[in-house]
């Protein structure tokens, strides 16, 4: 089967020349090959194994272009990269590969194409189309990649015990495919990366959390989650998620499944947002609720305080996870904290001043908080499901009025503690603090507007009921 359509790139020509002057066989492998069968458009990492030497390739391939690109070499890994024209070609020698048992990093020694294919994590990233004059476009396909291709089946070339083993990554690989390209995992497969979850740990948490990353911002992340957890290697990832799974019932009192629950918010987020760190609030807003569950023979579960300590969790999982703990991670942090405060307000008469206190807290993120709390709707009753819509409706139509009138998303009071200070010949103390503090809770109240005038009016009153002046 010849593919001469998917190498019309004129690269792929100058590659084709460059290794007949070497004298070597060269042909481009795995995810290129794989998107263009699945018509998923052309990909911009292209990935090319010489039956020789890579980084010779890589520098003649750069001696024939007009751009003379620089060739960035990784001797110890045998590999060699360049771009060009917003392609970024990757070379390596064909090679055999062994492991240790407690380590991910191969033995590499040189070898056929035939080779190499074995040593690729799936059937479908181990198709190769020929760069050679002879054969230039033909299909090289010896694990049948084609038919899973067509059959949407995630297999391993080898024995899978043998591929997961190896390579332990390629567990979280598997199932990241799997969600990315809506494809099954072959039930052998699926089974052997079960036998294998604590392989896992010898993985760096980086490379998890970029597996991680990409079945966060696939179109159904639940997918990827579920297969996850299904393997047991979540247990190991994400603790914190796993405790939720499950229903207690106690005097005939029954919780959600709050694990099964959350993977659906994550979903209803996915449809509404790629902002992958909204996503991770999503999948992390209710992880408090395993450690503050608590049974009350009057009024059944509850969960108090939950969002407080899920807020808190967050810091501890991004660090185990080495993920940034920067403003991403506050982020996170505050929409976990926040995150039932909209639905307290859709709930009751929603007044001025609880909404002028939630697009104060919330500032520029209450747009994203509003979001996560209608992913949060999961009712499966339709009446309900309309119900609490419409409510959320209300309370972003008051927002909207309340920050068109009262400016408050941000805001600082309109008189600083520096002007307190010098009204009243002060120097730093309690007092500024709490002159500053009461201005600005009676423009959240609705006391006063939020403008110059009217808070400096409301100091002097409030400097009088503290006697500072007569």
């Amino acid at each position: 089967m010849n593919h001469k359509e998917a190498l019309e790139n004129p690269i792929f020509k100058i590659i084709s020349a460059a290794a007949e002057e070497l004298g070597v066989s060269c042909y481009v492998i795995g995810g290129f090959v794989r998107d263009h069968l699945l018509k998923r458009g052309t990909s911009k990492d292209i990935d090319v194994v010489a039956v020789g030497s890579g980084i010779e390739l890589a520098q003649k391939v750069a001696s024939l272009l007009d751009t003379k690109p620089q060739v960035s070499v990784f001797k110890n890994f045998g590999t060699a990269m360049l771009k060009h024209k917003g392609i970024e070609l990757e070379f390596v020698g064909a090679r055999k590969e062994s492991y240790h048992r407690d380590s991910r990093k191969p033995i590499v020694e040189n070898g056929s194409l035939q080779d190499d294919q074995n040593r690729r994590d799936f059937t479908i990233n181990a198709l190769a189309l020929s760069l050679n004059k002879t054969s230039f476009g033909t299909l090289l396909d010896p694990f049948n990649g084609i038919d899973d291709l067509e059959n949407k089946i995630i297999r391993t070339p080898l024995e899978p015990g043998i591929t997961y083993s190896d390579d332990p990554l390629r567990m979280m690989r598997a199932v990241r495919f799997a969600t990315q390209l809506d494809f099954t995992i072959e039930l052998k497969s699926l089974q052997a990366i079960t036998a294998h979850k604590d392989r896992i740990k010898i993985i760096s948490k980086e490379r998890i959390v970029d597996e991680l990353h990409k079945i966060m911002v696939s179109a159904k992340p639940s997918k990827g989650l579920a297969l996850l957890h299904k393997t047991e290697l979540l247990s190991y990832i994400l603790p914190e998620l796993t405790a939720l799974q499950g229903i207690e019932e106690i005097e005939g009192q029954r919780h959600k499944d709050n694990f099964w629950h959350t993977l659906e918010v994550v979903d209803n987020i996915s449809s509404e947002t790629d902002n992958l760190w909204l996503r991770w609030a999503a999948l992390l807003h209710d992880i408090g609720k395993a450690p503050t569950k608590k049974f009350h023979k009057r009024i059944g579960w509850t969960f108090h305080g939950h969002e407080f300590v899920g807020s808190k969790m967050v810091y501890k999982l991004f660090k185990r996870l080495r993920m940034p703990l920067n403003e991403k991670m506050k982020y996170v942090q505050k929409m976990v904290l926040m995150s039932s405060r909209p639905q307290v307000l859709s709930e009751d008469f929603v007044t001025d001043s609880a909404v002028r206190r939630l697009v104060y807290e919330a500032g520029d993120h209450v747009d994203d908080l509003m979001t996560l709390c209608e992913a949060d709707i999961t009712t499966k009753n339709s009446k309900k499901q309309k119900k609490y819509k419409s409510n959320f409706l209300l309370v972003r139509q008051k927002i909207k009025e309340v920050e068109e009138r009262d400016h408050i998303r941000n805001f600082q009071p309109p008189v600083s503690g520096e002007e307190i200070m010098k009204t009243f010949n002060l120097k730093p103390s309690r007092e500024i603090g709490i002159i500053k503090d009461a201005i600005k809770e009676a423009i959240l109240e609705g006391e006063i507007p939020n403008d110059y005038n009217a808070a400096k009016n409301f100091m002097l009153d409030k400097a009088k009921e503290l006697g500072l002046i007569p």
